[in-house]
């Protein structure tokens, strides 16, 4: 974990010696990678719930049936 550590405060140092200009680029860069991480994450997601459903093993119900299904 120290050695993770060190890692991340050298990247902050690093981030640290750049133009004001150069760390709001870069900052916009990591947004746009988080977003598309996050996006790739949710598609996955669906595909995962998609599949799912085509096995049938999805189930619909209200939010009472949901309830129930848990006291069992």
């Amino acid at each position: 974990m120290a050695e993770q550590t060190s890692a991340f405060q050298r990247a902050i140092d690093a981030v640290g010696a750049l133009s004001p200009q150069d760390q709001e680029a870069l900052l916009t860069l990591l947004q746009k990678r988080l977003t598309e991480q996050r996006r790739h994450e949710l598609s996955q997601s669906i595909a995962e719930v998609r599949d799912e459903f085509v096995q049938g093993n999805v189930k619909f119900g209200s939010v009472d049936d949901f309830m129930a299904g848990l006291e069992d």
